[in-house]
């Protein structure tokens, strides 16, 4: 009988799980021409001129493939009431997204017709570091709206273990 070892890197990961973030889709169309989509929490804005937006792929993600060989990404800004589509889309081979979700953009690179913000991306650059794939794209087009964020604190969405 084997026993799993506890997660050595679990007091780190606790450690950046103390830095709350906003919840993102990312979603490229993969070589079979259908989208591949993503929950990610790494999404930042780079800069202004131009405008430069990036995320991190983990090397070992499914969908690593995907993204490393498309040309555009799409960024979607989840809002409060979205858990069920961040859920949904954090497992490992997630039910794709239908046509009626997605909205439409020049690139054809999938978003979320109902989010916060949307960004259209033209993938500008890809670094490896360590265990991950930073993609930075330029934003070619966006979309924004008012409403609350989806916020991912200590492993959980609110604000902290009290929200």
């Amino acid at each position: 009988m084997s026993t799993i070892s506890p997660d050595p890197h679990r007091p780190l990961k606790d450690a950046f799980g103390r830095f709350a973030t906003g919840i993102t889709l990312a979603g490229c169309v993969n070589a079979h021409g259908a989208p591949t989509v993503i929950t990610v929490n790494s999404f930042t804005s780079v800069s202004l001129e131009p405008p430069l937006v990036l995320w991190c792929l983990e090397n070992k993600a499914a969908s690593y493939k995907a993204f490393y060989d498309a040309s555009h990404y799409g960024i979607s800004i989840l809002r409060a009431d979205q858990e069920d589509m961040s859920n949904r889309f954090a497992g490992y081979q997630p039910a794709p997204l239908q046509a009626d979700e997605m909205a439409p953009t020049k690139s054809g690179a999938p978003v979320l017709k109902a989010c916060l913000a949307s960004f259209d991306c033209k993938i500008v650059d890809r670094h490896r570091a360590g265990d991950h794939l930073i993609l930075i794209g330029e934003v070619e087009g966006f979309t924004s709206t008012q409403g609350e964020p989806l916020i991912y604190f200590a492993s959980q969405y609110g604000c902290g273990p009290h929200s």
